[in-house]
């Protein structure tokens, strides 16, 4: 129990809410009595709102409406009174043109959900992508006891003999057929199997590399982040995190206590050692900034070279998360990094990371990597910079063909996703192995909404002819579970004139990871000449939603986040009149 725990109900928030003896708290009560709610059900007692990501058209979220029962069954066990409070579903497959786009409007609505209503704490129920920064950032802001539920990933996939990883084997069997090496039946039976379950991607895309860094950052029980959805233990979890929730109330064990330039770190660590979406970048960047902390791409540059990629997990390795879980998860692997991260960091049990971490113990070596035999000694993301990326850009080496990490080209640049999706296949397309295919507005603004179009299809032509890699650029995301020498989130972002909206098809590029240096190839005069010519591109919208996107949004290397958005909610409590 923590020191801050008094268990005197008066100092509860939501007994500003509820305990008055005046006309404002008599219709707060009368009109919960009005559901049929009892005084015994929720007076003195912690209040715990469940804010439940689900919806019909989120694939990953489909079992939540059995998992938000059982976290009321766990609040209801600890004494508390348990509220479900739907926000919006980002659902990554099915919301055109990316969910990225509305990250920050569930962050937005989290915040304001959490600070509005009389809550003692808070579920927060996600794993689809964006839906966990989004509730975390949210969280940070309103500061309020809060608790991540993941959602899990899916179970392991088969087709024949073969295991199947959500995302990464769809694109490498997508090449295959364009190749003319799968027949449609083949296709059909992959499209029908592929996603075995509910839950999340089963590879170490963005969901389970969010999961990780929501485990990392200490704001998950532990192994919460590799627990596949629809298995007993996750129904246990679930369970446990409602009781959890309640005791955090009492504990008033909120995310300033939790959240620390430390823990934001340890995050960056995780990232890097698990081979983790390079989409967490542009996450970590904005959830710190929410929490008051710091990081940079430099950051990520700084640890880059000094942590090995442990986790032997696709797209980077050979497995998959089921795998992970049974090998021992996230804990045990960052048993093997405590020379590395910080362990006195505290957490949502109420512990300091390293106590929680302590007992974890890696069940499977191959799976989880001993320190003297990494899947990389370093490279789980680099970050680029020169003359096409002042502000900065990424890149996922462990995902790459070696022989591409060095390497000088001519570019074929296409202007949008349009053009990309029209030419990209044309026979004449002037292409071979060593181009360098250049996409641009793509980026927050370019697109709008920073979509996961950087993993550049390669030309059939190509295809046809074995190729399988090639040096990608672009301004926009790549899916967590992609690969190939992709180039991504080029800061500043074409839209608003950065370097990469002045490239020609016939320009040289060069490309040096181990030097982290991304160059084009052309004068400073040829460079100020094309920059005096450039037309700044249309508004994007004039109304609603969009024009707030366009007017707030930052760029890549600032974490996407709103720029009015940063930081916690200011001031007081709202008043209750």
């Amino acid at each position: 129990m923590s020191h801050t725990d008094s268990r005197d109900p008066s100092q509860l928030r939501s007994a500003r809410w509820f305990q008055p003896d005046d006309l404002r708290s008599f219709g707060h009560r009368s009109r919960l009595k009005g559901m049929g709610v009892d005084d015994a059900d929720y007076r003195d007692k912690p209040i715990i709102g469940i804010l439940n990501t689900w919806s019909d058209l989120n694939t990953c979220h489909s079992h939540f409406p059995q998992r938000v029962e059982e976290v009321k069954r766990g609040v209801l066990q600890a004494g508390g009174y348990p509220v479900e409070i739907p926000v919006v579903s980002l659902g990554e497959m099915l919301m055109k043109p990316t969910t990225m786009l509305y990250r920050n409007l569930l962050a937005m609505e989290t915040e304001e959900v959490l600070r509005c209503h009389p809550l003692d704490g808070a579920v927060l129920m996600g794993g689809c992508d964006k839906t966990v920064p989004a509730l975390l950032m949210g969280a940070f802001s309103a500061d309020i006891p809060s608790i991540f539920l993941p959602a899990g990933p899916m179970l392991k996939a088969r087709w024949k003999d073969k295991t199947l990883g959500s995302g990464s084997d769809a694109w490498k069997y997508w090449d295959l057929r364009r190749a003319g090496e799968l027949p449609d039946c083949d296709w059909r039976t992959i499209e029908n199997c592929i996603a075995r379950s509910a839950g999340t991607c089963m590879t170490m895309g963005t969901a389970s590399t969010m999961a990780c860094i929501a485990e990392a950052m200490g704001m998950t029980l532990p192994m919460a982040s590799s627990i596949p959805s629809v298995v007993s233990e996750h129904s246990r979890l679930a369970v446990q995190t409602g009781r959890r929730a309640v005791e955090m109330a009492w504990e008033k064990l909120a995310p300033s206590r939790i959240i620390t330039q430390a823990s934001m770190i340890n995050a960056i660590i995780t990232q890097l050692t698990i081979g983790g979406s390079t989409n967490a970048i542009v996450h970590i960047i904005a959830m710190a900034g929410r929490a008051g902390c710091k990081v940079t791409l430099d950051d990520f540059d700084h640890w880059s070279s000094r942590v090995p990629v442990l986790a032997d997990l696709r797209p980077a390795g050979r497995f998959l998360m089921e795998d992970f879980y049974n090998a021992g998860g996230l804990g045990a692997l960052l048993n093997r990094l405590v020379d590395l991260i910080d362990t006195s960091c505290m957490t949502v049990s109420g512990t300091a990371l390293g106590q929680q971490i302590a007992s974890a113990e890696v069940i499977d070596n191959e799976v989880i990597r001993p320190r003297d035999n990494p899947l990389s000694e370093s490279g789980g993301t680099y970050v680029l910079r020169g003359n096409l990326a002042p502000q900065g850009c990424v890149i996922k080496p462990v995902a790459a063909e070696p022989r591409l990490l060095k390497h000088r080209g001519i570019a074929q640049v296409f202007e949008n996703y349009a053009e990309l999706k029209a030419k990209i296949n044309t026979p004449e397309l002037p292409v071979t192995a060593d181009s360098v295919i250049v996409l641009k507005s793509a980026g927050p603004l370019g697109a709008p909404g920073f979509p996961e179009w950087g993993m550049l299809p390669i030309p059939e032509k190509l295809l046809k002819a074995g190729v399988r890699d090639m040096v990608r650029i672009s301004d926009a995301r790549m899916s967590g579970t992609s690969y190939g020498t992709c180039v991504l989130h080029v800061s500043p972002e074409s839209h608003v004139g950065g370097t990469l909206s002045l490239v020609q098809t016939g320009d040289e590029i060069l490309l040096d990871v181990e030097a982290r240096k991304i160059e084009l190839l052309v004068s400073e005069p040829e460079l100020e000449r094309r920059r005096a010519d450039w037309t700044p591109p249309e508004k994007i919208a004039s109304r609603g939603y969009l024009a707030m996107f366009a007017n707030h949004v930052t760029q890549a290397h600032e974490g996407c986040d709103f720029d009015f958005l940063v930081g916690r909610s200011p001031g007081s409590e709202p008043a209750i009149f």
